[in-house]
Parts: structure tokens; sequence; C-alpha cells
């Protein structure tokens, strides 16, 4: 199933693969991130974003083929397009550009400078477990939306 959530061009040399749509490498015990992804789901504009759960082996096997650590998942999650990998506020200004108005309306901040985006980024992540709690995988996947889910526990089942 790994290989539906990539494909290379040109031949693959190595580990040089390039993602076919969009995909958010998030913490699935996170329940700000999993309310991330429910909004997501709810207002993107054409169900283009797949999900991959950033403590299974799929998605701690994407971040390190872009430079990320498991320890780095604890503090960002993922926006992995084409060859680039953004993280923090850059990775929120993409998801942003994927939703429907007036949502992806907000994507403006990018006029803001990163340092300035990423400490707001950075201030929240460090507190989401307190401020929103922390659930063992605490995403709920509607079934109809499961082929674009990979690393996380589906909706009535007990695997990933």
């Amino acid at each position: 199933m790994f290989r539906h959530f990539l494909e290379c061009r040109g031949g693959c040399i190595g580990d040089a693969v390039v993602m076919r749509e969009p995909i958010v490498v998030f913490d699935t015990n996170c329940v700000l991130c999993s309310g991330m992804v429910a909004f997501i789901l709810a207002h993107e504009r054409n169900r283009a974003l797949r999900f991959v759960g950033a403590w299974s082996d799929e998605g701690l096997a994407l971040a390190a083929r872009h430079h990320f650590s498991k320890s780095d998942l604890d503090q960002t999650f993922l926006v992995l397009s084409g060859d680039a990998a953004l993280s923090r506020s850059d990775a929120g200004v993409e998801i942003l550009s994927q939703l429907r108005a007036p949502w992806r309306w907000l994507a403006v901040i990018r006029i803001i400078p990163r340092p300035v985006r990423d400490a707001v980024y950075r201030f929240v992540a460090r507190r989401r477990y307190r401020w929103f709690g922390r659930r063992e995988n605490c995403v709920v996947v509607p079934p109809s939306e499961s082929h674009r889910f990979m690393g996380v526990r589906r909706q009535g089942s007990g695997s990933a």
C-alpha cells in the first residue's frame, strides 16, 4: 500500500522518490493534530492530500528520507509535496492553500516573516499536549477516507 503514496519520476535512483500528492505526516497521539486532520477533511478543495501517522514505520521512513528525525516529528508536522519537505509554519501555510475559501485566504500569513510565524508555531507545539491533550492514536479515520491514510488505526479496527 505504501507504493500507492509514492511515485518515481524518470526512474528511481536510491531514495530519490517524488510524491504523487501532498502527504501530511502528523502526530496521531496529539488531540490538536488529529483535530487539524478532521478540519482538513471537512474543508479541503480537491481531496488530494494523503495522511501518514508520524510514529508509524511509514511516517518515520518518509521523515528520514527528508532528513527529519523522530525527535523533529515531536516538534512539527510535515507536508511533503514533490521533492519539498515543509515543516512548522510553512507546512501550515501549505495546508491553508489546500482548503476551500474562506479558509485558504488565511494563507496570506505567508507575508509574515518565517521566524515570527515559526516562533508562534513552536510556542503552541510545545504546549499542545497540555492544552489539548494526548491520546494514543486518537485520530478518527472515516471509512470513506481510509484509502488516504497510512500508519493510523482505522475507525472500528485495532490495526494501522
